[in-house]
């Protein structure tokens, strides 16, 4: 299983540079032939996004194909991933966001997090890009 960064959705939502390469991952997942998680936190982080870009109808979209993701598993964060965090940002120097995704992955013991931040690069678990996933 791994790790799936806001990002990843965004950059489809959005139109991106780098959506079409999003779109291959994000469809193997909905078939399941990857295994994936999402974060409470993500799906939060990507509502208030869209909402100030005012794209309600493309958030509605988004959180109604999530049920329809077979490899998915939506990630609910507890207060000790919230807590094991705030050590992130101190021990790893990571930014709240970040450090509250790697709790997540660290908890969910994921093969990676697919992300195009850079700030997951050289910590315990590694940072995957979409095309990196054959």
């Amino acid at each position: 299983m791994y790790l799936i960064d806001t990002n990843i959705f965004l950059e489809v939502m959005l139109a991106q540079a780098r959506s079409e390469e999003c779109e291959i991952l994000l469809n193997k997942i909905k078939n399941e032939e990857i295994k994936a998680a999402i974060t409470d936190f993500s799906i939060y982080s990507i509502m208030i996004i869209l909402s100030n870009y005012n794209l309600i109808n493309g958030l509605k979209t988004f959180l109604l194909s999530l049920s329809s993701y077979k490899g998915i598993k939506i990630y609910r964060s507890k207060i000790s991933d919230l807590l094991k965090a705030l050590e992130f940002v101190e021990k790893k120097k990571l930014d709240i966001d970040d450090a509250i995704q790697y709790s997540a992955a660290k908890s969910l013991n994921v093969k990676g997090i697919i992300s195009f931040d850079k700030h997951f690069d050289n910590l315990e678990i590694p940072r995957i890009e979409p095309n990196q996933l054959k």
